[in-house]
């Protein structure tokens, strides 16, 4: 029996899906050599079986983007030169029809055993759907398949990449006129944070699971006040993805609220979860912002160095963080954009992170989304 790509979608929907998963097949080996293609799975919350169900009042549409990935073999780096262009023109021409965005993601079987266990990793292995390939090309993979295994580092990273969300939607909410697409996307982002936050919990005590359906139950299990406080968002969050809906600029005011309470919370959990993984004590966003050690101990001095080169110049070899991963100037920056206040110290921390001399929230964030797009 074929998997669903939702839970409650219309019969309409999943045939449309099955066809864009058709073309898609399609044009993955008209681009990728028989004898280089390994495999194409689709991943995501439409692999998993729970992908966003738009209803309006004539049809239910999709809503997720469509991620693919495309396993070649050899090397992912090569491979990735001579073949993304290839799939990011399919992307392009399959979108409008699809409806939504699709994405090819490249990487090698071998590669892929080889990694070390992550949130991303785990979502894949446990939630698919093959569509060249099968099963057998995941057996070795069992380090994937253990959420225990996902380290402190990885929840940072999904708290890190939704509070991003709460900045980008931050300045939305300033912007005036406030438009209808400025409230879906604010609605959108207060949404994926609602859901983070308790996802970012249980990895942490080692009880993250795949299907988010599963993970609400269990933040439904904890009696103590702050998980009921992260059940509740996180309820709303499942909810959304599952049937999201458009906000509108009419609902600017319950948005503005939504986010202040939002934004306070994931600071307390921040501020819980990284005194937990660096092990040193952050009573507030401007200590963790002049942390002295590290923030992302997970990279080697070495290819730190050579990662600010590539990415800063030679400029980067003469920061003071150009023994760090530049994600740590992302890290520091969320902090004060988020939480922090606008003061001279904190301006120059900013300046240091973004080499950014527009001081206003505009500008760093600009100066913040163009260094995200490269590290997050």
């Amino acid at each position: 029996m074929k998997k669903r790509f939702t839970i409650d979608g219309s019969e309409a929907l999943e045939s449309h899906l099955s066809t864009v998963c058709d073309q898609v097949q399609a044009g993955v080996l008209e681009r990728i050599p028989n004898h280089k293609l390994e495999g194409l799975v689709l991943a995501g919350g439409y692999g998993r079986g729970e992908g966003g169900v738009l209803k309006t009042e004539t049809a239910d549409s999709p809503y997720n983007d469509l991620e693919f990935f495309v396993f070649i073999r050899g090397n992912t780096l090569l491979n990735d030169r001579r073949y993304r262009h290839s799939l990011h023109q399919l992307a392009a021409e399959l979108t409008p029809q699809a409806g939504i965005e699709v994405e090819f993601k490249i990487l090698s079987l071998a590669s892929f055993v080889r990694s070390d266990t992550s949130m991303f990793y785990y979502d894949l292995v446990m939630g698919h759907q093959w569509l060249i390939g099968d099963a057998s090309l995941f057996a070795a993979c069992n380090h994937h398949r253990d959420p225990t295994r996902i380290p402190l580092h990885e929840a940072t990273r999904l708290l890190f990449n939704r509070c991003s969300g709460l900045l980008y939607a931050k300045e939305r909410l300033q912007r005036e006129p406030f438009t209808d697409e400025d409230a879906d996307f604010v609605g959108r982002n207060l949404a994926k944070a609602q859901l983070a936050l308790g996802d970012a919990w249980l990895a942490t005590q080692g009880a993250y699971h795949w299907s988010c359906v599963e993970r609400q139950k269990r933040l439904k299990k904890a009696s103590d006040e702050w998980s009921k406080r992260l059940a509740f968002h996180h309820a709303v969050g499942v909810a959304f993805k599952l049937h999201p809906q458009r906000a509108t600029a009419s609902m600017k005011p319950s948005l503005l609220a939504k986010h202040t309470d939002l934004t306070e919370l994931a600071q307390q959990l921040w501020l819980c979860l990284e005194s937990k993984r660096i092990g040193t004590h952050f009573a507030s966003s401007s200590d963790y912002a002049k942390a002295r050690g590290s923030l992302c101990t997970e990279r080697s001095i070495l290819r730190n160095l050579a990662c600010n080169l590539r990415a800063f110049g030679i400029s980067g070899l003469l920061s003071r963080f150009r023994t760090r991963y530049p994600r740590e100037r992302l890290l520091r920056s969320l902090s004060l954009l988020l939480w922090g206040q606008t003061n001279a110290p904190n301006q120059t921390i900013l300046s240091a992170c973004l080499n950014c001399g527009d001081s206003s929230l505009d500008g760093s964030v600009r100066a913040y989304e163009s260094l995200w797009h490269r590290f997050n």
